[in-house]
């Protein structure tokens, strides 16, 4: 199926790897071509949105929405160079969209779709790497020496009181990336399969993402969220040092102040659009286990007030607490002063509108970037700085949401 799509300049896979938590992760779905689109730039992209909405309104919408939407919805700036070309906010309606069941394939779409099946049918089974692939030179955008002073800088602006807690990453790039998209998006869906994985073509701009968190996910007039803070490394040669570090992060006080901070800035933000007394917080502290790492995460759900829709659900919300931190528009002025990279579609979020209305959105971490056209490749990583954190551990845990994407490239 991805041999076959890899034939469009437009198109999303959506992907949750068969894990099935209490609050099951993405469809597999695939939206391929594009009969309509809108790319859009903070200002008045969310007028645009809606705009192309109303008048496409009933049909499926798949896409993306980067980080800097933050300049429209709390008037900010960004002063770092864009290096990748992914536009604030780009949506489009599909030609084809393909869902996968345990037993069962839908298409929808125009014109023969049994010739689009047996089209994908008979695509290679097997994926064959590009000749014009090579292994980058991976390159930091700080210093560890830098980073370890920026996160002494933060600590120091929430014991003044500036802010509570911070979300705080640094980039890794290449300048020419010779990399063959979809091998690299199987490699890490093979060492790190996470439930709200993406493979994501916008014409030259590619996003390979390997995300474990869901930004937000409405079905009928509910709406959740499932903010992510709290990390510790998996310990699988050692099953009792691996339940150590399990239980670790269970009982960690600074794991769970930077945890409940974000639900409570989620919370916040659910109820500009859900009814008084409906936000509820459906699990705190959960911990969940991945292939690197295990995870603290909560679920924060609401019942949504009459008169709003999707779009009022993401402009209340965006961008998303476990990637900003509290109070929101402080920590974004502070995240673009201390930070040496602009953002773009990272800690952004990419899913899909249905006819009905409803929609799942993930957080795009643990993502690879690239920009076919430049060659320019990237990714990042971090983590949310608390007074208690400990640069030199912050440092080893944005490195270890590294190593996937590193092991990556580096074969």
């Amino acid at each position: 199926m991805l041999n076959w799509v890899n034939r469009f300049s437009i198109f999303c896979f959506l992907d949750n790897r068969q894990y099935d938590f209490s609050e099951p992760a993405f469809e597999c779905l695939l939206a391929a071509g594009a009969v309509k689109m809108l790319a859009a730039d903070a200002g008045t992209a969310f007028d645009q949105l809606r705009q192309f909405y109303e008048a496409n309104e009933g049909e499926w919408l798949f896409g993306h929405l980067g980080y800097d939407l933050k300049n429209e919805t709390e008037a900010l700036q960004s002063r770092h160079p864009d290096r990748l070309g992914f536009r604030d906010l780009a949506f489009f309606i599909p030609e084809y969209v393909i869902r996968l069941e345990e037993e069962k394939i839908s298409l929808y779409g125009q014109g023969n779709l049994e010739d689009i099946y047996r089209q994908i049918d008979e695509s290679p089974a097997t994926l064959s790497e590009t000749n014009d692939a090579a292994l980058p030179v991976i390159h930091h955008r700080i210093s560890e020496h830098d980073y370890l002073a920026a996160v002494s800088a933060l600590r120091q602006h929430i014991l003044r009181g500036d802010c509570y807690e911070i979300n705080f990453c640094q980039e890794f790039y290449a300048e020419d990336g010779r990399i063959d998209p979809l091998i690299v998006f199987d490699k890490l869906a093979a060492i790190s399969p996470n439930p709200f994985s993406a493979y994501y073509r916008f014409n030259d701009q590619y996003c390979v993402c390997a995300s474990p968190e869901r930004y937000l996910q409405k079905k009928g007039n509910r709406i959740c969220s499932q903010p992510i803070k709290g990390t510790s490394r998996r310990q699988l040669a050692d099953a009792i040092a691996d339940d150590t570090a399990k239980r670790y992060l269970a009982e960690s006080a600074k794991e769970k102040s930077e945890n409940v901070m974000v639900v409570d800035l989620v919370r916040n933000d659910l109820s500009r659009v859900c009814r008084p007394g409906s936000v509820t917080v459906d699990e705190l502290f959960g911990i969940y286990s991945f292939p690197q790492v295990h995870q603290m995460i909560s679920t924060v759900s609401g019942e949504l007030a009459e008169g709003y829709d999707w779009i009022d659900c993401i402009k209340a919300t965006f961008p998303m607490g476990s990637m900003t931190g509290a109070p929101k528009k402080k920590v974004m002025e502070l995240i673009d002063s201390y930070e040496q990279s602009r953002r773009g579609l990272f800690s952004g979020s990419i899913g899909y509108v249905n006819p009905s209305g409803d929609f799942d959105f993930n957080v795009v971490i643990r993502s690879l970037f690239y920009n076919a056209a430049t060659r320019y490749l990237s990714f990042q990583t971090g983590g949310g700085i608390t007074y208690n954190s400990k640069p030199e551990d912050e440092y080893a845990e944005s490195l270890l949401k590294g190593e996937a994407m590193m092991q990556i490239l580096s074969t």
